[in-house]
């Protein structure tokens, strides 16, 4: 009877042998698949932890922040500095710091009642006011709080537009404006280069573009809730030609390799 196991035996460890040569499970087929599922699951939410709460890949799509950011660079933004969101809901959770003057910012833009089909977009632009600061702009030089806020090179030496430029969408700085104050009265026509003086909000940011005659931005759709920040670019991860490039698939033949690794500031 054990000699006649023991081959019993012998013939299942061949026949397991041979379906494992030939591909074949030899068994726990269900367990090896839930194993596979479970492994899948974690990575998935092991990136989507890192998506929504520590860092996100951003796309600069036009030329708004130039030279600080170019049209198609590629940037990490840290999200958890200034505390990141949970998604579909409107809960901010702590970051481990504060949005400061200079700081470039990702954020939820204001209501922008005149692009219906996208109100609301994702905007990266420079904050350059917080709540309860005093801000005007005349001859195209910005102040705060009285201290004129010269552009540095080479963010001066983008193209000059034209600053008496005004638009439908300045009206909403009436309803901020100082009267009285040592600026001098706001202008009854606010324009790009003359505007203010306005007081910002508790918990309201005030962002510019640093291309300044070619940055839609605070100046057009106002103040930007705090809790509508997003996170602070850290560095261009990838970038290429995406504006004048006239080589095929730019995005392989037009890499601009001396961007890459970029600290953002």
């Amino acid at each position: 009877m054990a000699s006649k196991s023991n081959s019993s035996n012998s013939s299942s460890d061949r026949k397991s042998v041979a379906n494992l040569r030939a591909g074949k499970a030899s068994g726990g087929g269900g367990a090896s698949l839930w194993e596979n599922v479970k492994a899948i699951l974690v990575t998935l939410a092991i990136f989507l932890a890192i998506r929504t709460f520590l860092l996100e890949a951003y796309r600069i799509p036009s030329g708004s922040m130039i030279p600080t950011l170019l049209v198609g660079d590629w940037l990490f933004v840290n999200k958890l500095a200034y505390g990141p969101h949970v998604p579909f809901t409107s809960v901010n959770l702590p970051g481990y710091d504060d949005p400061e003057r200079g700081d470039v910012v990702v954020f939820v833009s204001p209501n922008q009642i005149d692009q219906p089909d996208d109100p609301t977009p994702i905007l990266v632009k420079r904050l350059v006011a917080v709540g309860g600061d005093t801000i005007w702009m005349r001859g195209g030089v910005f102040h705060v709080n009285g201290m004129p806020q010269r552009q540095g090179f080479p963010a001066s030496e983008n193209p000059r537009g034209d600053g008496g430029f005004s638009h439908p969408l300045f009206a909403w700085q009436k309803a901020f404006e100082l009267h009285g104050s040592r600026a001098g009265e706001p202008p009854a026509s606010p324009t790009l280069d003359d505007w203010g003086p306005l007081v910002v909000p508790k918990e309201f940011l005030f962002m510019l573009g640093d291309n300044r005659y070619d940055s839609k931005d605070g100046r057009y759709w106002g103040f930007v809730p705090r809790d509508n920040v997003r996170g602070r670019p850290v560095f261009v991860y990838y970038s290429y030609n995406a504006d004048e490039s006239v080589r095929p698939l730019p995005f392989i033949t037009d890499i601009r390799w001396g961007r890459i690794g970029t600290i953002l500031r």
